[in-house]
């Protein structure tokens, strides 16, 4: 399957771009660059490198459209954002943010870690585009709410101490048995640049894995 719509700037700074050219942003950060390119940005929650204003300042547009937890509201329009351009999603609700585009929020928290609890209604994004769904994880540990997703691509972190190692992101993956699995969340922030391919080698073969970082 092809992924060239699929880009990682950084950790899970993800870039996709439809067949239409719709550029959707999943927590840009780390950019160098300023694209002002976005037609939509997904945020999964409010950790400084998931939520920077500063990397979404150099992708968004004034046209840009925004989806995120509704548990961030006080964060996005604390950063000077305007709530007439998001949706605040909580886990199991859908939103048609544009054209062509379907965004389905998905719980994402740890089970036996204090970073990212289940009660702060934190986000993974099923991404509906080019009649292929997408899956965002976020910083998110294997739950019993997200392993029976349907999707094609997912793309999930494996970097460990904050969410899922390396073993327990290949064990998920096995379980979701997506198309393509391609590895983020680790490198910089949190894990070891080699954790991608330690989790490819990890991953059922008939799983492709994809790495874009």
């Amino acid at each position: 399957m092809d992924t060239g719509f699929i880009t990682i700037n950084t950790h899970s700074s993800i870039r996709l771009q439809s067949s239409q050219g719709t550029v959707i942003y999943v927590d840009p950060y780390r950019f160098q660059t300023a694209p002002h390119d976005a037609d939509l940005i997904l945020i999964t929650h409010t950790h400084f490198d998931h939520f920077s204003p500063e990397d979404i300042a150099k992708v968004r547009t004034a046209h840009t459209a925004f989806v995120m937890p509704g548990t961030g509201m006080t964060d996005f329009i604390g950063a000077g954002f305007s709530d007439e351009s998001v949706a605040f999603l909580t886990p199991g609700e859908h939103a048609t943010p544009l054209p062509g585009i379907g965004i389905e929020a998905v719980p994402a928290y740890n089970v036996s870690k204090a970073f990212h609890p289940k009660g702060n209604a934190w986000l993974g994004y099923v991404i509906e585009m080019d009649d292929m769904r997408v899956y965002v994880a976020g910083d998110t540990d294997g739950l019993d709410e997200n392993c029976s997703i349907s999707c094609d691509i997912a793309l999930v972190p494996v970097g460990g101490k904050y969410t899922m190692d390396v073993r327990e992101a290949a064990a998920f993956v096995n379980a979701l048995r997506p198309a393509v699995a391609i590895p983020e969340h680790y490198g910089t922030v949190a894990g070891s640049p080699s954790d991608g391919k330690a989790f490819a080698a990890l991953v059922d073969p008939s799983i492709e894995v994809v790495l874009k970082l």
